[in-house]
């Protein structure tokens, strides 16, 4: 189990990495794909280095700039990536992700009102990531078709999203900073802080 784990599957990644390759815009050789990944609109998925997708992992690329990975990224498994929403939904913004960063097993990232990772930064399992709220003042029309309102997030370097994290849209994450477990993040978040609750607050400085 263990030679299965450590030689046999990362070369099956790499070999679905490169039957995957004339279809990706990828300046990478060593594209690692895991089993059961789904990657839509491909062409607007773009890779600048070694990158790990793990099994069942969901990338959809529909967006005006494209999901972009940095180097050394690694998307856990049965993580969900959607810039945009299907049956002919609104095109969204795109995700951005830096070198030396991951996304975390089993989280979500809704990058319809634009996304950006940061580099060395930490996300551990089952985090999201909203960049657009739905719309719900009129009380005569359904919630459902009033629209979204998309604003960005912002992750900056080295930063540690810890399991169960919740970013909202319009948030930035200053560099340095950490998010407890099962925070609600609904505020720009100073550097170096640590921040907790729901809606998370300060706690601590790392500085």
């Amino acid at each position: 189990m263990k030679f299965f784990e450590t030689k046999i599957k990362p070369l099956i990644m790499i070999i679905r990495g490169i039957l995957y390759r004339p279809f990706l815009n990828s300046d990478t050789y060593l594209l690692f794909i895991g089993k059961g990944v789904r990657l839509r609109n491909k062409n607007k998925i773009f890779f600048s280095g070694r990158v790990v997708i793990e099994d069942y992992s969901e990338i959809q690329g529909r967006s005006t700039n494209g999901i972009k990975f940095g180097k050394n990224i690694t998307v856990g498994a049965f993580a969900m990536i959607r810039a945009s929403g299907y049956y002919g939904r609104e095109e969204g913004v795109g995700l951005t992700v830096g070198n030396n960063s991951n996304i975390g097993a089993y989280s979500y990232i809704g990058c319809g009102g634009g996304v950006i990772i940061g580099e060395n930064v930490m996300m551990s399992p089952k985090v999201t990531i909203h960049s657009e709220n739905h719309l719900y003042q009129k009380t005569h029309i359904p919630m459902k078709l009033q629209g979204v309102v998309r604003k960005p997030v912002i992750i900056e370097d080295d930063i540690w999203l810890a399991t169960n994290a919740t970013i909202l849209s319009g948030v930035t994450i200053g560099k340095g900073s950490i998010v407890a477990a099962g925070a609600v993040v609904t505020k720009s978040v100073p550097e170096y802080s640590i921040v907790a609750g729901v809606p998370a607050v300060v706690v601590g400085k790392r500085k």
